[in-house]
């Protein structure tokens, strides 16, 4: 049976309230539609350690950059639904703007420190738009806990900083990212991609194993980054936005690889941003 759809917070009050009282457990999926694999194995997850599940659907205009971006993500509520069928979602909240951001409304949720590198420092803005509406559906859902995909991996750790910052009693828990067949990470933004160049969007997870390897041989960023962005652009894509190695937990810029280091990468092809990241130890 398909979740049904709650478009309000009264609405979905009404519910998280019983089950409150009935003793349950509550976990929250948000998303911003588009499901795919990825998304499902969240609601999996969510299912599989709580007793009951809400996944939000809400395309949240405060963490877009480009006007025209923001317009073009694909929006796709009804198969959402269909594809969360078999998993056993309680409910589908699906706020509105005005119900998310009502007249009036002039409170802003910003994360210091881990939000000023990698996506943060290309997207001015993004991640307190992230800060701010996650925020609500965890207040708005009183979940008890929460699940992130990791291929979002600094939305992740800005997430449990905001929660943990905001004493908000939610435990947030990061899930494994989800790939293709070819090694892409999954993402809605795949969708955009024309069948030309998807067939080259896997050069990016290809050219970031390499580099893993030899990472964990001991070999230095320095001395393999710009080979690694030359074998990016050779492959079809059209600029590395950043290629990096990082400390897993506060975001810190390395040069060798450690126990609790990633590469992040994010890189535009055909008008396209892909991002992935990967654990190098």
């Amino acid at each position: 049976m398909i979740a049904p759809i709650e478009t309000t917070l009264a609405g979905l009050r009404a519910r998280t309230t019983a089950w409150r009282k009935a003793g349950e457990t509550i976990g929250v999926v948000p998303t911003m539609g588009a499901l795919h694999q990825g998304h499902l194995s969240l609601a999996r997850a969510a299912r599989d350690t709580c007793d009951r599940v809400i996944v939000t659907i809400f395309v949240n205009p405060k963490q877009f950059n480009n006007p025209e971006d923001l317009e073009n993500y694909p929006r796709t509520e009804q198969d959402d639904a269909k594809k969360l069928e078999s998993i056993g979602v309680d409910v589908i909240y699906v706020p509105d703007g005005a119900q998310m951001y009502p007249d009036g409304f002039a409170t802003n949720v910003s994360v210091g420190g881990l939000t000023d590198m990698l996506c943060g420092a290309h997207r001015p803005g993004h991640f307190d738009g992230v800060a701010t509406v996650v925020s609500k559906l965890f207040l708005q859902t009183s979940a008890d806990k929460a699940f992130f995909g990791e291929k979002d991996y600094q939305q992740l750790q800005i997430v449990r900083r905001m929660a943990a910052d905001l004493d908000i009693p939610i435990e947030v828990i990061g899930c494994p990212t989800i790939r293709e067949i070819d090694g892409l990470a999954m993402s809605s933004r795949n969708l955009l991609l024309s069948d030309r160049a998807r067939a080259k969007a896997a050069a990016l997870p290809d050219v970031m194993e390499d580099m893993r390897v030899a990472l964990a041989k001991g070999a230095l960023m320095s001395d393999i980054v710009d080979v690694a962005k030359a074998k990016i652009i050779a492959a079809g894509f059209n600029d590395v936005e950043y290629l990096e190695l990082r400390d897993s937990d506060q975001l810190k810029p390395l040069n060798k690889a450690n126990a609790n280091s990633r590469l992040f990468a994010a890189a535009w092809l055909a008008g396209v941003r892909l991002i992935d990241n990967v654990g190098v130890h």
